[in-house]
């Protein structure tokens, strides 16, 4: 689609389809095209930044954002793209601000509306409630991108998703279900892994300069030991919001985190999911023993990735569902 909303062209004949989801990042989309009729001079138009790449799974509008990349070759037509977040990557303050004591998700809010202020291409925020967690923040014209500001953000006690050209803005804990898997619903496995390079007990965070401020929360682990991490964040302006900065960072990272990875498998279509509904930020309820590491729980969904390949005349076109779940720090405790 152009920026306006209008079909450049629909891609009639899809050898390969992948898009994903992902929690706290800019998403991505990949489609190879073999092109019939006069949509080859159709899709010779599209370029970057222009044209929209909109992905429909059964009719249900799953994914949407500016393309990004277009390789043309004999036969085939290769597009890629990122969604709308990629626009905050392209993107610094136009006006500087100040905020004391404000919710993260109200700053993060200013921060993408003023990021797209001058040039929308259509987008929208949705709070799904407040982060919980307050903080001071200051911003100037033109210093930093925004993309950048809003992860340093999402370190500090919020997290965001989108789906289509909507934001979501959600509550670090949110853990609402979408969803329950079992062994039966995986019939090809599960993997079970924890990240001991994640692990970080104690966190030093430093503000900006000129104010010279420092916060930290932590320390020695009776089962783990000491890990220290300094970090800084200058758009922090008082001790208080650095504490609170090192207390969110704390609370993601002070037990091993443990990732299941469903393996690329496809998710059985008794599986009491929606795959368009499987978005970052929401939980699903795991229950497995196919593995030595036993899983009864809610976990949040921290990525969605789906490829679908066209097949041939003697074989048929195969779909994939990978799904990837967290448990979060407090979970695994």
């Amino acid at each position: 689609m152009d920026r306006s909303g209008a079909t450049v062209t629909v891609a009639e004949v899809l050898a390969e389809v992948e898009w994903n989801r992902v929690l706290d990042a800019t998403s991505s989309a990949r489609v190879l095209v073999r092109p019939s009729g006069d949509c080859c001079e159709r899709l010779g138009n599209i370029g970057s930044w222009r044209n929209r790449l909109v992905i429909y799974r059964d009719g249900q509008y799953v994914w949407d954002g500016p393309v990004t990349g277009v390789t043309w070759s004999l036969g085939e037509v290769e597009i890629v793209a990122e969604d709308i977040t990629v626009w905050l990557a392209n993107r610094v303050p136009h006006q500087s601000r100040a905020f004391a004591n404000t919710d993260l998700s109200e700053i993060a809010q200013w921060l993408i509306d003023d990021g797209f202020a001058p040039d929308d291409p259509g987008h929208t925020v949705q709070s799904i409630g407040k982060a919980g967690v307050s903080g001071s923040r200051s911003y100037t014209a033109g210093i930093g991108q925004t993309a950048d500001h809003l992860d340093q953000l999402a370190e500090a006690g919020i997290d965001y998703t989108v789906i289509g050209s909507t934001i979501l803005l959600l509550p670090e804990m949110h853990l609402v279900s979408v969803g329950r898997l079992s062994d039966a619903d995986m019939p090809d496995g599960l993997q079970v892994s924890d990240d001991g390079k994640a692990l970080v007990n104690r966190w030093i965070v430093a503000g900006s300069e000129e104010s010279g401020v420092i916060g930290a929360a932590g320390g020695v682990d009776p089962v783990y030991g000491l890990h220290e991490r300094y970090v800084e964040m200058s758009e922090i302006s008082d001790a208080a919001s650095a504490t609170q900065a090192a207390k969110a960072r704390r609370r993601t990272s002070a037990q091993v985190p443990v990732f299941i990875d469903t393996q690329q498998v496809t998710i059985s279509p008794l599986a009491a999911v929606d795959v368009p509904h499987l978005v970052p930020g929401w939980a699903l309820d795991i229950t497995s023993a196919s593995t030595c590491r036993k899983i009864t729980q809610r976990l949040k969904i921290t990525g969605l990735r789906v490829t679908e390949t066209a097949g041939d005349e003697n074989s048929p076109g195969t779909e994939s569902v990978q799904v990837q779940v967290a448990a979060a720090a407090t979970e695994v405790a």
